[in-house]
């Protein structure tokens, strides 16, 4: 017996996995280093990890119909969760606790994207 619905959220995470590598796609082709892909931790996932020199930036990837759609996707509780797996991504990777740190939001909506650097401040 199947779920209801279960085709509609196996699409949505077909859409995600896609949005994820376009947004890899784009910071890589933007100088970046992708160090790490869906980190998790307790009570939280990053989506991407990402260097250039001295910057490492954690990266929500949103795919969904319309870019403002995706943009709007990104909550308070939602940046709260990638900052504490950012915590714990640091916890793990001390050598990395040097860099100058930022939270971004990649956007998409099939093949359109929008990049926001610095969409969030850590408030710890």
């Amino acid at each position: 017996m199947s779920r209801p619905n279960t085709g509609a959220k196996q699409r949505a995470e077909a859409a995600g996995r896609r949005g994820e590598r376009l947004a890899g796609l784009i910071l890589s082709l933007k100088g970046f280093a992708i160090i790490a892909r869906r980190f998790k931790a307790p009570g939280g996932e990053i989506d991407l990890v990402a260097k250039r020199g001295k910057l490492l930036i954690f990266v929500e990837v949103k795919a969904r119909a319309s870019l403002d759609d995706a943009l709007e996707a990104v909550g308070y509780a939602n940046q709260r969760r990638v900052s504490d797996a950012a915590s714990m991504f640091l916890a793990r990777q001390p050598r990395l606790a040097h860099c100058d740190m930022r939270y971004d939001i990649i956007a998409v909506s099939g093949w359109r994207w929008r990049h926001i650097k610095g969409a969030w401040l850590d408030d710890d």
